[in-house]
């Protein structure tokens, strides 16, 4: 679940940056914050059971 979390993260910090300087590609900013977004929830789900 980590490698996935920190996987996710990367490729969505990669499109983001990419979707950014090419102004071409604009639909990759919105697949980066997305992919962003599902790396944080499962981060925080991690974060939450491992405290509970």
């Amino acid at each position: 679940m980590t490698a996935l979390a920190v996987v996710l993260l990367i490729v969505g910090v990669v499109l983001l940056l990419f979707g950014v300087f090419v102004s071409a590609a604009k639909f990759l900013l919105w697949v980066g914050i997305v992919i962003l977004i599902v790396a944080i929830i499962i981060g925080l789900m991690r974060y939450i059971r491992r405290g509970a």
